[in-house]
Formats: C-alpha cells, structure tokens, sequence
C-alpha cells in the first residue's frame, strides 16, 4: 500500500479468466474456513441457512459460489454448521448440482425427491441452537431471503425448530465487509489498476480541447475496461466545472481549455471493487500548472480527507465517525460534505455509511460499528471559493479507496494530491 499516488501508472498485468478462477476459488476458500467460523462463534449462532434460486441470488450466497459456478442452479441451498468444541464448521449444501470442494452434498434426491423436506431432516439431525437466516429491515446485504423461500423453509421446519430463528445480518455484513489477508495482498494491485485506465482518460490521449465531450471520455473508460476483459461496477460518469458556469455539466457537453474536469470510476476484478473520483485541467495556452486557487481546492479536499481517515475508530459508528471528521474539518475552515462508503464485494458494500451527500446529520444506515480489516471508499467534497474563477465557489470532489486495519487507514494506491494536467 502506498500513500502517494503514482503520477502516470502503468497498467499492471492482467491474468488469464482461468488463472482468475484459480485465485478467486483459493480466497474463497480460505474465507470459508477462516471468516464464517469466527463470525458464528462471535455472533453465538450453530447454524447458518442460505437460499436462493437461479438468477435470484442472495448477495452472501452470490458471492459463496465457486468461480465456474456463475449462478445458483434451480435452487441452491448452503448450510454452516457449527458442531462446537473447537471441531471445524461444517459446510453442507441441499442443492441438486452441488459445490464440490466448497461446500458437501448433503441431499440425495432419489431417496428425498422433497429438497425442503432434506433440509428440514438435516436441521432437525443437527439439532442447532440458533438457526440464522437472512431477513434484515435495515441492510439488503442481510435481505437476501425471499418471502416464497422463507415459507418454503418454515413450512419444512419442524415445529421445535421455529422459535430458534434468529436474523442472519451481522453474519451477512460480517462476511461481506471482511477482508482477509491475501485478499489485502491483491487490493492495491486493483485498485492500481483503476488509477492506470483512469490516467489513460484523463490525458491528452482521450481528451483534445474543443472537440472531447464528456460522454466521449465515459465511454472511453466503458470501453477500454471491455477491450482488457475487465467488468465496472458502475458506468463512469464524467462533467466539468468552468468559470462562469454553475454546477457540474457533463453529458455532451464539449470540454475547452481552462475546464476542470471531474470523473467517478470504478473496476470489478477478483471479485474486489473499487471507486475513485478524480480531477484534472485543462491547461489554457501558455499554462503550464493550474491556477493556484483550483490548486488550493484540492489541498482543502485532501485535508478533508485526513479528517475522515483520522476519525476512524474500531467500535465507533459510521455516524459517529461523521460527526467527528466534519468537526475536524469545519473547525479548519474547510466547507465539507463527507458521505464515505465500505467497499468489497460490491462497490457501496455492506456495512456503515459514513454519511450521504443529501444528509450530514448521521442515518440509520450508519448507525452501525465500524471493524478492523475493512476497506472503505474515502468519498466526499470540501467546497472552495477559486480567486482566479471570480470567487466562484467549487465543488472538489474526492475519492479514495483505503483499508482500515483497525488502528490507521492506509491508502491501497495512493491518493491525488495533485491535479491532472491535461495539455
């Protein structure tokens, strides 16, 4: 992990969707036997059952499925297990297809045609305490049961059994929200990654004054990512503020020399996400470095920063963490508006908001405790009046991706410090 970020990043090389498997399936299982064991045991549930059904994937089970397995088949049961004193949770599926290697067979339709019927014999033959399931008010990440998979369940439930059901969110956010130690291994390289292509549209390359729009530089980021085999999360979004105009303008608006252009982007690979948003200048003829007042802009952004990254605290919550970071920050002077996100499997991943860009007051989505050994998208905006532009009061928007280890936050690939000079 590195705290300065490469001015021109070359792109890292790419591995072949077999040698991808390969890393993915060997996290995976180590996840499986190291993540879901000590979240049980923390959480005091013996039993974990996930559903899901062919192109309605819970977001844990999508994410449990080896790498040749790219959908859950007809339907898919997964059952942890823990059988307690210290032995290894077992991982069973009541699934048709199975998961060889990940998790064992324990259904054999030619004895029970009834797929839940199996399951209810196998629950009522563990005999678990707590049987977690994946209904949540709160997160999606915890919602994953549906309501016709839910009564399936519980009407092969034995009676006994019903009243031992307990929410399965804290197992669900725990999971996605973890990151392991190979995992952190692989990160910077991601988000490298996405530095590298996003350097490439943010150049002289891509844009050429008076002509570029912005559109054209999204789909440009779209379409490079295509061309490398590498999937977005999300479609880039790309606008510019200029001197004299208000707010952002983006779709096909024609960017011009003096513009500020911003983008948002993210990548999806080894399953891993990022989301990064960057600023960049075009330089008007004779240039040679933006104007200072835009160049203050983002120092103010990076301060802001450092407010956020300073905030971080295991136990405290996403609110609090807010609360915090703004007041570090106002009492420098600095206009923030902080609404930073976790990141992972998915690129808004589960666990506590840090905010949102419409509410500054705290949320019940972040109402939740921050852990140690999560990833998290540094996002937010200082607001900044630019000399040069007139007074014009700016909007820098940043975003960074970091790791919190639980005691600092370490940028994976640095951060922009600098604007992009586009000539």
């Amino acid at each position: 992990m590195s705290q300065v970020e490469a001015a021109h990043p070359a792109l890292p090389p790419l591995l072949t969707l077999r040698d991808r498997a390969a890393v993915e399936d060997a996290l995976l299982t180590e996840r499986l036997q190291t993540v879901v064991p000590r979240l049980m045991r923390e959480e005091g549930i013996d039993m974990w059952v996930l559903v899901a059904r062919e192109y309605l994937e819970d977001p844990v089970l999508a994410t449990m499925l080896d790498a040749k397995s790219l959908r859950a088949r007809r339907r898919t049961i997964l059952v942890f297990f823990d059988p307690g004193e210290g032995r290894p949770v077992e991982r069973l599926t009541v699934s048709r297809y199975g998961l060889p290697g990940m998790f064992e067979g324990a259904w054999k339709p030619e004895q029970q045609p009834d797929q839940w019927k199996a399951l209810g014999d196998l629950i009522a033959a563990k005999n678990p305490k707590k049987i977690a399931l994946n209904v949540s008010a709160l997160t999606a990440f915890g919602d994953g049961l549906t309501v016709s998979q839910r009564d399936g369940l519980m009407a092969a439930l034995p009676a006994p059994y019903r009243d031992r059901i307990v929410s399965g969110e804290r197992l669900s956010v725990g999971w996605l929200e973890s990151r392991i130690p190979a995992e952190m291994k692989l990160y910077p390289g991601v988000v490298r990654l996405a530095h590298a292509v996003l350097a490439e549209g943010l150049s002289g390359q891509v844009i050429k004054p008076g002509v570029t729009t912005t559109d054209d530089v999204a789909w440009y980021l779209r379409e490079r990512l295509s061309r490398l085999g590498v999937a977005t999360w999300f479609h880039p979004s790309v606008g510019v503020q200029r001197q004299g105009a208000k707010g952002m303008l983006d779709g096909d608006t024609v960017i011009q020399k003096g513009d500020l252009v911003w983008t948002d982007f993210g990548v999806t690979y080894l399953r891993l996400n990022t989301d990064t948003q960057h600023l960049a200048y075009v330089l008007k003829d004779g240039e040679t470095e933006a104007p200072a007042g835009l160049r203050a802009g983002l120092a103010a952004a990076n301060r802001v920063q450092d407010a956020v990254t300073a905030s971080f605290k295991v136990g405290l919550s996403g609110n609090d963490i807010l609360a915090a970071a703004r007041a570090k920050a106002i009492a420098q002077g600095l206009d923030p508006s902080i609404y930073s996100h976790p990141l992972g499997y998915h690129g808004h991943g589960a666990g506590p908001a840090i905010g949102f860009w419409d509410n500054q007051n705290g949320d019940e989505r972040g109402a939740a405790k921050v852990f140690a050994h999560t990833v998290w998208s540094i996002e937010l905006t200082a607001t900044h009046a630019v000399p040069e532009w007139d007074g014009q009061k700016v909007a820098f928007r940043t975003e960074e991706d970091a790791y919190f280890d639980g005691k600092e936050v370490r940028y994976l690939d640095g951060r922009q410090t600098e604007l992009t000079l586009i000539r």
